[in-house]
């Protein structure tokens, strides 16, 4: 782990080598920021916030190998305790709430609100003004379109857990809506405009511009 040195800018700010600050941030109390790190003009890092956090995987992660930079775009938020690992990019004007944690690679579009406490993987891809909320789970490699809506509890996963269950991506289209603590099951492609019932379990595709609920969710309106 690269060392860190306190920094004057902010009460119990530490900041590692190599790192670009902007000018005009907003930066809170107890604030980390790792190495490598390039940070926008204008962004908030709120209280307890923990930016390029190092990898720090077990024997059996499948998400080793070179990060890249961890970039924080112009005007990005990241509230209160919330960790954005190495190699993730924040685009502008989009937040990352308290608690979240971000993994290793992911792309959070511009204007995107990642809410509080919710958990995305290594590799997700988020586009523009989505909206993720509370306690979401997004498992590595799930791609969100622009403008859809993944609400409280909702997850996916990165494979299918049945027996002989194969690894797979998900990817939620362009304005589709996921329900509260909806699953999306690896492989599962929602089309855009597509919208999910609360509980259900998705677990192949959803047709654009459908409605569909239920455990195995089903068609309810073509």
């Amino acid at each position: 782990m690269s060392e860190l040195t306190a920094s004057g800018l902010a009460p119990g700010l530490f900041v590692g080598p190599d790192v670009e600050l902007g000018d005009g941030l907003d930066i809170g109390a107890h604030v980390v920021i790792h190495a490598g790190v390039r940070i926008g003009d204008g962004c908030t890092l709120q209280d307890g916030a923990v930016i390029g956090k190092p990898s720090r995987l077990g024997p059996r992660s499948r998400t080793g190998g070179p990060v890249g930079a961890t970039v924080i775009e112009a005007g990005a938020t990241v509230c209160c305790h919330a960790v954005v690992c190495a190699g993730v990019h924040l685009a502008e004007g989009a937040i990352v709430g308290d608690g979240a944690f971000v993994r290793e690679r992911a792309e959070i579009g511009p204007g995107t609100v990642v809410g509080k406490g919710v958990a995305i993987g290594p590799g997700v891809v988020l586009g523009s003004r989505v909206r993720v909320w509370t306690n979401a789970v997004l498992a590595p490699g799930t791609v969100i379109e622009d403008e859809a809506d993944f609400a409280i509890g909702a997850a996916t996963t990165s494979r299918r857990w049945e027996p002989g269950g194969e690894p797979g991506e998900v990817r939620i289209g362009r304005g589709a809506k996921v329900g509260v603590y909806a699953v999306i099951l690896a492989g599962a492609v929602i089309g855009e405009g597509a919208v999910v019932g609360a509980g259900s379990v998705v677990n192949e595709d959803v047709a654009p511009g459908s409605v569909v609920a239920g455990t195995p969710a089903k068609a309810i309106r073509k």
